[in-house]
């Protein structure tokens, strides 16, 4: 007999009705929470399910009831520990409030997101929660808010949709964080980011991202108001794998005139850069000062520790997950909800430049 068939047979709630000696509609109802039956049969029901170690069937109970208990999750990169810490935010607070979490990762592709929340809108979840990888191109998004279902962005912001946003505004930080650099003594200010374009990055050309728009707004303005010219030959997009963003990082640190600071614009593009750097024989903040967005454990532990730009990623993803679990269950939103700012952390890795400390 092959494993298959000598499988136990799954249990039904035929099966759990039978040995309750109540009909099925009655077993259905008292499994599902739902409709009307006696204390008595719910408790006959629960009983012989205890005993027979019945598993309801989730997506006939979501038929039922018009809920799931489930939440879509949408990020661009699950690897990146922003993202990672977020999502455990979500989680967390998911597990607390008795919803369960689906996470799909899209490597940053709108088509993949759009896949994504058509996958989880037939898987019938309760809501999303999405970390759009464009915030032009929205058109599914915005079906998603029309429908009715609740929706919430994380981190970045869409263009024309009036949905719950948990996001830090990253112009005013990245503006402080520039000056930093340029009080130092600084004015080749390399700036790297995994953004996608088609085009070497132009002042005022358009973005997909609202994060990476808002933190090159802030270093523009940082130039500008010190008078000087922003090195737009110092912004790099496109940044793919660890491979390449090494390449990027000798690139910015090999030219002519090359970058004296380096801002990197998450973790895992940062520890490519150190390696690099490392990899090269340069040694931050002696050769080249370093900065990065995120603060996690690691970047404390290197030798000096790094300087970074911090936000209370794991809190915005409870902020996420508690708005959308509102949402859902159609309570109102708090009269003053949570404002999220990011800070700046001055470690060991800026420093003057060399040639200024001739």
């Amino acid at each position: 007999m092959s494993s298959y068939s000598s499988r136990r047979r799954e249990i039904t709630v035929a099966d759990v009705a039978k040995a309750a000696q109540v009909s099925k509609a009655q077993a259905a109802r008292a499994l599902g929470n739902y409709g009307a039956v006696s204390e008595e049969v719910r408790g006959r029901v629960l009983a012989a399910a205890e005993e027979l170690s019945y598993r309801p069937n989730e997506l006939a109970r979501s038929m039922n009831t018009g809920k799931s208990n489930t939440i879509g999750v949408v990020v661009g990169d699950i690897e990146n520990p922003h993202f990672g810490l977020a999502t455990r935010g979500i989680t967390d607070t998911a597990k607390k409030s008795g919803y369960n979490v689906i996470l799909i990762n899209t490597d940053e592709e709108t088509a993949a997101e759009i896949e994504a929340v058509r996958v989880l809108l037939d898987k019938r979840v309760d809501g999303l929660i999405v970390a759009p990888a464009s915030s032009v191109e929205t058109e599914h998004l915005q079906h998603v808010h029309e429908t009715g279902r609740p929706l919430v962005l994380l981190d970045r912001k869409a263009e024309g949709l009036d949905v719950e946003t948990v996001a830090v505004s990253m112009a005013g930080i990245s503006y402080e964080s520039t000056r930093y650099l340029l009080e130092a003594g600084h004015r080749r200010i390399a700036f790297i980011s995994t953004l996608k374009t088609d085009s070497p990055y132009r002042f005022g050309m358009a973005l997909d991202s609202s994060q990476i728009s808002e933190r090159l707004e802030g270093m523009q303005r940082a130039f500008t108001e010190s008078g000087l010219t922003f090195p737009e030959d110092q912004v790099r997009l496109n940044a793919g794998d660890a491979n390449s963003i090494r390449t990027i990082t000798r690139g910015l640190l090999l030219m002519p005139d090359p970058a004296t600071a380096i801002v990197a614009s998450d973790g895992l593009i940062a520890l490519s850069v150190v390696e690099a750097i490392q990899e090269l024989g340069l040694s931050i903040p002696d050769d080249v000062s370093f900065l990065m967005y995120d603060d996690f454990s690691w970047t404390r532990l290197t030798s000096p520790p790094l300087t970074v730009i911090a936000q209370p990623v794991y809190e915005m993803g409870v902020a996420a997950a508690s708005a959308l679990i509102r949402q859902i269950e159609g309570r109102k939103p708090a009269a003053n909800g949570p404002e999220f700012s990011a800070r700046l952390i001055r470690r060991g890795s800026v420093a003057m430049p060399r040639a200024a400390r001739v």
